[in-house]
């Protein structure tokens, strides 16, 4: 079987899907599958100039707005791109963004079209303050989801939170099925070590809805209770500044180490002691999983996809959002108890060497594309 995985970002990016796919061709082409992977270029920029349109809403009324008017040239990139670059047909097409669906349904009409959606790039503006909710940015977006209804053929997300989620925005919520993001063990190698002061950290992007800014306060209340750690932060982003302002001014200066962006984190967690992430929301959150599998204690908030991969007490520890002291609290027992610490972090790496497995995926992925290749 020939399959085309369509992303929007190269791989090697930083992400989810981005990380995970470039494994999942390597396993399919060890069997009697042909897997390519596609991607737009960052460079690739206002080259498009084909008309759009939609079946299921018209999007004319939001033209003159910036985020809007980027994400129709984006799409026209896409497909001047994919017209220009792919010469070939597919038996499949497994497309991981919604641009690269709606554009390769539209290059070829005829071949079956599997959809994963991975996160929620509405919610993330909404938190990140780029829009409002219920805006015309907000309404355009959200529109996207019925258009994907009638485009795809299936369609996939990564957890169930977020399946419940895509209900407001589609007719047949039923059509939606839940495979979890899956992760090659070899990329990961747990290291025995004794760390004299508790060893925190968090990778993720620098923005506002990551809720870093809930961390520092946080980290700021743990040591107003003498309790020594250092807090780790890799990643970059456009609050980067000001996470680093507000540091100083919590007196946390010579407790947090900022790295800026790492292209393989995993390969630097396996040193540390807690991977900590107060996200105000994640569709599924793999950096929990990947720090699972570092067997790294986890600490993150009850939203979305980390309440799927955490069991409060069992495998990890949850807090509510927005809650600094909570957090502080949760932090506080896995760095006095590093007994406990390790019990945590031992029940993480198990369930995420069950659960999120990237032979489980294979296996998933192979079902749903044998029966839409036999439909």
């Amino acid at each position: 079987m020939n399959i085309l995985q369509a992303l929007f970002f190269p791989p090697e990016q930083p992400g989810g899907v981005s990380s995970m796919v470039p494994y999942i061709q390597e396993r399919f082409n060890q069997m009697d599958y042909e897997m390519e992977l596609f991607s737009l270029p960052k460079r690739i920029r206002n080259k498009g100039n084909e008309p759009v349109s939609f079946k299921t809403f018209d999007h004319t009324p939001y033209l003159g707005n910036t985020l809007v008017d980027k994400y129709i040239q984006t799409y026209r990139d896409y497909l001047w791109w994919t017209q220009m670059r792919i010469k070939k047909k597919y038996d499949l097409i497994h497309a991981h963004h919604p641009i690269a669906a709606m554009v390769m349904k539209r290059v070829f009409p005829d071949t079956k079209l599997i959809l994963t959606l991975h996160s929620s790039y509405e919610r993330e503006l909404i938190l990140n303050k780029k829009i409002e909710a219920g805006g015309p940015e907000h309404q355009f977006l959200t529109s996207i989801y019925r258009e994907l209804e009638v485009t795809a053929d299936r369609i996939l997300t990564v957890s169930h939170a977020f399946q419940t989620y895509l209900h407001h925005y589609v007719e047949d919520a039923g059509r939606i099925k839940v495979i979890h993001n899956g992760f090659d063990e070899k990329r990961f190698r747990p290291i025995a070590h004794e760390n004299e002061v508790t060893q925190l950290i968090s990778v993720c992007r620098l923005v506002p809805a990551k809720g870093l800014d809930v961390l520092l306060k946080a980290c700021a209340r743990i040591k107003e209770k003498g309790h020594p750690f250092v807090l780790h932060l890799i990643g970059d982003g456009p609050i980067r500044k000001e996470l680093e302002a507000m540091a100083q001014s919590l007196g946390l200066y010579d407790d947090i180490i900022f790295y800026g962006y790492m292209l393989h984190p995993e390969e630097f967690m396996p040193f540390f002691d807690v991977f900590v992430l107060p996200s105000r929301a994640e569709a599924f959150g793999s950096v929990f999983a990947e720090a699972a599998l570092c067997q790294l204690a986890l600490v993150g908030t009850n939203v979305g996809g980390i309440s799927e991969q955490i069991e409060h007490g069992v495998n990890g520890l949850l807090v509510p959002v927005e809650d600094d002291e909570a957090l502080a609290e949760a932090l506080e027992t896995v760095i006095i108890d590093p007994d406990y610490r390790y019990q945590l972090a031992r029940a993480a790496s198990d369930k995420a060497k069950k659960d999120y497995s990237l032979e489980r995926v294979i296996a998933q992925l192979k079902k749903v594309y044998r029966e839409e290749k036999s439909k």
